[in-house]
């Protein structure tokens, strides 16, 4: 069965009792009063009266209601969860880099590249894969229809071989944002070739990606057509050489031997550099001894 053919069969399998757009239209409903809240895109100099409490609390330690925002409605299941306690603390500390930051998110003349591409690792804590930094641009650009709440350029990636094929997308050259843009571009001309999923918003496009492909780092879940029950893909040998990859990477954070980000780091290295996984994985397995 070709990928297109596939896609299709696994839209019209999707949600068949709209639980999950029910979900997502109360996402989208939060989303709209947070961009109440926060008028940043239609008024500029809102930026300015950014309350430091809003993004973190001291006295005691406690996340503002922005980033609650990020954390309690767009942590999409089967999706990747960061810690990302210090970050919020150091936007607080570093707001007026954050101002600036948010300025380029909100900039229309920005291409979604340049817009994740900005130089959000000045803001301590901020994952090499900018994953709330992402979250921050679909937040102010989702009306658009131009950006895609998957945040992990990985995941995308995957989505985009499954759905697309990568033979016809070639990103070797390209930065993280301008990788990230041209996934995100693919993966929606994907979406908007199918009659069913053409008005699907993006929100409900990204929980079908993760419900019909999941990743081999994720939970397979979705709804069949029949009943609730989950659905898995076939596995391929690559996704079993993963998850022990990552059962590696696992079993050495719990020792301490690496940190968070790097066991993000040698997880996008594995699949970056296929040729080089095996002389990493004996690296890696050397440090649990």
């Amino acid at each position: 069965m070709s990928k297109s053919n596939l896609l299709q069969e696994k839209a019209d399998a999707f949600d068949k009792n709209n639980a999950i757009k029910h979900e997502v239209n109360i996402t989208l409903g939060r989303l709209k009063e947070f961009r109440q809240k926060f008028t940043f895109a239609e008024n500029l100099a809102s930026i300015e009266w950014l309350d430091a409490d809003k993004l973190f609390k001291v006295n005691p330690d406690e996340v503002g209601e922005f980033f609650q925002f990020l954390e309690k409605n767009l942590n999409i299941q089967g999706a990747p969860i960061q810690n990302n306690s210090n970050l919020y603390r150091n936007t607080r500390l570093q707001i007026k880099e954050f101002r600036n930051l948010l300025r380029t998110a909100v900039d229309d003349r920005k291409s979604l590249a340049q817009k994740v591409d900005a130089p959000w690792e000045r803001l301590g804590g901020m994952s090499q894969d900018k994953f709330v930094a992402k979250k921050i641009i679909y937040c102010f650009n989702y009306e658009k229809g131009l950006a895609l709440p998957v945040f992990d350029n990985q995941h995308m990636r995957y989505f985009v071989n499954r759905v697309v094929g990568l033979a016809a997308v070639q990103t070797k050259y390209l930065s993280p944002g301008q990788e990230y843009e041209r996934y995100t571009a693919e993966l929606l001309n994907a979406k908007n070739s199918l009659p069913l999923a053409k008005d699907w918003d993006n929100l409900y496009f990204a929980r079908f990606l993760y419900a019909m492909y999941p990743p081999p780092d994720t939970e397979p879940i979705g709804v069949n057509a029949q009943s609730e029950r989950k659905i898995g893909n076939a596995v391929s040998n690559e996704q079993l050489e993963l998850q022990g990859f990552m059962r590696l990477l696992g079993d050495l954070q719990k020792q301490g031997k690496i940190s968070g980000e790097q066991f993000r780091e040698n997880r996008q290295l594995w699949m970056r550099q296929p040729s080089e996984r095996e002389g990493l994985v004996q690296r890696l397995k050397r440090l649990l001894s």
